[in-house]
């Protein structure tokens, strides 16, 4: 899970304070950001813009192309314990994982723990794909509770692969188990991907604060091409933070409006949902009855997705298109 983004803290900080530091800047990221602009040649050029980057679809069918790679430059991935818990930084307090030392395939942080949520909609698909590794939490949860899905696992950095092989353990590949070193913007735009994917949880951030590192609505549709007939994409976003009302309003584009964002957990983060198939229309006690199940197999607060689901749908929204009207929950 390359991101800043699960939660920011002082690394000494205990995750209850978490929520009173959300706001506070990094003054490493900042001083990473100050470095990243004094390597470019002039304001803007090595950067291109949306439209400069992206050749139109209309030439190259559904999934649009970069004209000019992006160029990868990898903070220091660096490391802290608190409590029994070990944290993935890089080279910033901004923490990008974490792992209880007694539970290693846990799923350590709330937010994380959203991101299977899709679990609610849909059986364990055949495959499951993580764009951003991070701390492995949940490649490694995936790859240890479903024996009939194949996990991949996308991540650009490979001190990050080593760190998370390393000091968090995950296992190496097996028949179920494939970690990619390659851009996720590449994986999402090779032909090869389309139409093979039954759950996508993306991650995508880097040492600073500045949102997702792709988040275009280009990338966005080029994930719902990887998408089978029926499946989910759950995404990690800042609530606080600007790019999440643009992540939002590019998703709703990608995904025909049929998004819906849980409510921020207590580290800021806050998950959003998009659903690709057909129209859902699920009564509430379903998703409860199976709510229980996804807790009594896999140990994960699923009863909370479904009240965090429904406080956004009875509540007049304008960042999803589902209801609870009749008892159920629509999409």
């Amino acid at each position: 899970m390359l991101c800043f983004g699960r939660t920011k803290t002082v690394q000494h900080a205990r995750l209850r304070y978490m929520t009173s530091l959300i706001k506070r800047a990094s003054a490493e990221a900042r001083a990473f950001q100050r470095g990243e602009r004094a390597a470019q040649p002039s304001r803007g050029a090595a950067r291109c813009t949306e439209r400069d980057e992206y050749v139109s679809a209309a030439q190259h069918g559904a999934a649009p192309m970069l004209k000019v790679p992006r160029k990868a430059r990898f903070a220091p991935v660096t490391f802290s314990e608190e409590g029994g818990v070990r944290y993935l930084h890089f080279g910033t307090e901004w923490i990008q994982g974490a792992m209880r030392l007694k539970k290693p395939f846990d799923i350590e942080l709330e937010y994380a723990q959203q991101m299977m949520a899709w679990l609610l909609f849909l059986a364990p698909p055949k495959r499951i794909v993580q764009l951003g590794l991070g701390a492995a939490a949940l490649t490694k949860f995936c790859h240890r509770h479903f024996l009939r899905s194949h996990v991949d696992a996308v991540e650009l950095n490979p001190a990050v692969i080593i760190a998370a092989r390393s000091m968090f353990e995950l296992p190496p590949d097996d028949r179920r188990l494939s970690v990619l070193q390659i851009d996720a913007w590449d994986f999402v735009n090779d032909p090869a991907n389309h139409g093979t994917v039954g759950a996508m949880q993306i991650d995508l951030y880097d040492a600073t604060a500045r949102g997702p590192v792709l988040d275009s609505v280009a990338f966005y549709r080029a994930c719902r091409a990887c998408l089978g007939a029926a499946a989910v994409v759950t995404v990690n976003l800042f609530g606080d933070h600007p790019s999440f009302v643009r992540n939002l309003r590019h998703l709703r584009a990608a995904f025909d409006a049929r998004v819906i964002a849980l409510p921020e957990v207590h580290e800021g983060n806050r998950v959003v949902l998009a659903f690709s198939g057909p129209a859902l229309s699920i009564d509430w006690n379903v998703l409860t009855d199976r709510a229980k199940v996804i807790e009594k197999a896999c140990g994960l607060s699923a009863r909370k997705w479904v009240a965090a689901l429904r406080e956004v749908s009875d509540a007049p929204r304008r960042d999803a298109q589902d209801s609870a009207v009749g008892g159920h929950f629509m999409i």
